[in-house]
């Protein structure tokens, strides 16, 4: 269902978006748990380990990859605001070049470099070929990874966030159904598990575009509309490449930190693992939320309807908070059974460092919330460039805690390196978005609304 941001309630209409949108994040970090879970269950804590070493370069990599899809989305959604259907669709198409071009760059450089970065960063020789046999299926998959991200960010660039909960939903049964099949049954190890999560991304891409194309008569292009055009894909790479760079950037610091988990031991690396699944899966609402709001930003901003962009981040913000005391309390109460999904209660140690995380960045989930919102609302307002110094802050603030704190302080340096880090680039990015809000106010009429009218998408 495709659905207008631009009027109505802020608060029903964000809600009413993101909710669908939740869902099917939560199912992405669902069966991306499952895989771990299954991993650390039925196989053993050095494929745990293993498994969780990868994290920061799969952030590193795929992190960019979506940052490109992402921002590949703001300028279809500010036409999709204007009610400019066929520059939406110009754009869609060159998109799809922009993201085929950055495919076949990035699947090539990862899948050459991913074994030396694993043993640049002191991955323990012990479970360096397990972290390796997982990355190398995943990241080879990178193709259908983005071809899903962009389809699903066109539809809720157009304000269906629905649909690609629908297609999020089959994907993540298929996914725990091969995990369960090739790691319990097949016994390929945490191959298994890369495996898994490729062909179910690959199965729900292909019915996604094949949903879209019957679906939505606003997305069957004229064959003019399907041309190349180096200006419309310059534009979208000069919003896109930022965001996906700016992914990048934060990535580089969680390297850099994951290097110093591993010199602590697998023992540490096997805790953080456990944590940051479970971190991932309580922050999701957050995220979604930031998500919404670059929707909802977009789509407002092509309308040139600034003064409702400011009501909705209201309602973000108080909505963020509240969320983030109801998550504080959950990590607080449940935060031990659930570090029990992973490991058997045998291994007090993993249990009791990866607890131990959670609560410690749980206390800055607030500060996370704010991230999450006004990064986002940027990116739809179209200075993706911007956010990029606040992936550097939180490279900086990364580094030094891994570089400087790590070997006297130990794993607590570990846990808050990225509290600290949510800190620095908060600092930055509202100020950023004070003074831009302010810039685009100075163009408004009484109303709120651009006295230009709507803006020049090129």
């Amino acid at each position: 269902m495709v659905r207008e941001m631009t009027h109505g309630k802020p608060l029903s209409l964000i809600l009413g978006f993101c909710l669908p949108m939740l869902l099917g994040n939560l199912f992405q970090q669902l069966y991306s748990m499952v895989d771990t879970i299954i991993v650390g269950k039925f196989i053993d804590v050095d494929a745990l380990a293993g498994v969780g070493s990868t994290g920061s370069v799969s952030f590193l990599i795929i992190g960019f990859t979506m940052g490109i899809t992402s921002g590949s989305c703001v300028l279809p959604s500010q036409c999709f605001g204007a009610g400019d259907h066929s520059e939406m669709r110009k754009y869609i198409a060159n998109a799809i070049y922009l993201c085929i071009i950055t495919t076949v760059i990035v699947t090539a450089l990862a899948v050459t470099m991913c074994y030396p970065l694993l043993k640049l960063m002191q991955t323990p020789a012990d479970i360096i070929d397990i972290a390796y046999d997982y990355i190398i299926v995943v990241l080879g998959g990178i193709c259908v990874t983005m071809a899903y991200n962009l389809m699903a960010g066109i539809l809720r660039a157009m304000g269906d966030s629905r649909t690609p909960l629908y297609f999020l939903i089959l994907a993540s049964v298929i996914n725990i159904g091969l995990d369960l099949l090739f790691i319990i049954v097949c016994n390929m190890g945490v191959a298994g598990a890369g495996w898994a999560t490729v062909i179910s991304q690959g199965i729900s891409a292909a019915l996604c575009f094949i949903y879209m194309r019957r679906s939505y008569p606003m997305l069957r292009f004229e064959k003019s509309e399907l041309k190349f055009d180096g200006r419309r894909v310059f534009a979208l790479a000069k919003i896109g490449v930022p965001v996906g760079l700016q992914s990048s950037i934060t990535a580089v610091g969680s390297i850099i930190l994951q290097s110093a988990v591993n010199s602590l031991g697998k023992v540490a690396v096997a805790a953080v693992t456990a944590a940051g699944k479970i971190q991932n899966m309580v922050v999701a609402p957050m995220d979604t939320l930031g998500i919404t709001m670059a929707t909802y930003a977009g789509q407002n901003l092509g309308a040139g309807n600034v003064g409702r962009i400011g009501k909705g981040m209201k309602c973000a913000f108080a909505s963020g908070f509240i969320y983030s005391a109801a998550a504080l309390l959950a990590i607080w109460l449940f935060g031990t059974p659930l570090c029990l999904m992973f490991v058997e209660a045998e291994e007090t140690e993993v249990i009791e460092k990866a607890v131990y995380f959670l609560w410690v960045n749980a206390c800055f989930y607030p500060v996370l919330s704010v991230l999450f919102i006004v990064r986002s609302s940027l990116q739809g307002l179209g200075y993706s460039a911007l956010t990029m110094l606040a992936g550097a802050c939180e490279l900086i603030s990364r580094v030094v805690i891994a570089v400087g704190f790590v070997e006297t302080m130990g794993f607590d340096a570990v846990c808050f390196a990225s509290p600290v880090a949510w800190v620095s680039a908060v600092a930055l990015l509202v100020g950023v978005y004070f003074i831009k809000m302010k810039s685009l106010g100075k163009k408004t009429d009484e109303n709120g609304i651009l006295k230009e009218g709507v803006i020049n998408h090129g």
